[in-house]
């Protein structure tokens, strides 16, 4: 029996997952992080720690730098990148993604049509970073984990990113279509 004409490997590897199936699973892996490191999930926290690792690798001192010098952040540049949960968990959200894609047979390597679209994907990808750590948090860390504890920034955030997206599909349109 071929493994693709299997009744599993068609509900959970190529048939898309419900909504409600993916907002359960990430309810449950925001409460495990939550749980287990006693922090709300984020993911652009651990990148500040990977440049300064990869800063330290070429002989620099981002341990003198005022964001590393607050306890909470110096812990983590300390630690390593095996000894914090949050670059582990980003590991395992770019390793997840590409198996996800490997298994449901999506995954290709498309010709690049324009290089207006490589400049707006690298424009909209820096804005979006500087924009996360400004904001304490990208769409997980600010939103998912904010909303959900009910905090105020994550609310204005959800005001803030519908603005956002609507400024930004507006300049795509006219700059980069």
């Amino acid at each position: 029996m071929n493994i693709k004409d299997n009744a599993y490997y068609k509900k959970f590897l190529k048939e898309p997952w419900s909504y409600t199936a993916g907002a359960v699973i990430l309810a449950a892996l925001n409460i495990a992080m939550f749980s287990s490191v006693g922090k709300p999930w984020g993911v652009t926290g651990a990148f500040a720690n990977w440049g300064a690792w990869i800063y330290q690798v070429i002989g620099g001192h981002p341990e003198k730098w005022f964001y590393f010098q607050q306890k909470a952040n110096a812990a983590g540049l300390a630690g390593g990148f095996w000894n914090d949960a949050f670059s582990v968990s980003d590991l395992g959200i770019i390793f997840g993604a590409l198996l996800s894609t490997l298994l449901a047979s999506q995954f290709k390597i498309k010709k690049i049509k324009c290089w207006k679209q490589v400049v707006a994907a690298i424009l909209g990808g820096l804005l979006m970073g500087y924009g996360a750590r400004i904001a304490f948090g990208c769409n997980i860390g600010a939103f998912f984990s904010g909303v959900a504890s009910m905090s105020l920034h994550g609310w204005i955030y959800v005001i803030f990113i519908f603005i956002g997206a609507w400024i930004g599909s507006k300049l795509l349109v006219k700059y980069f279509m």
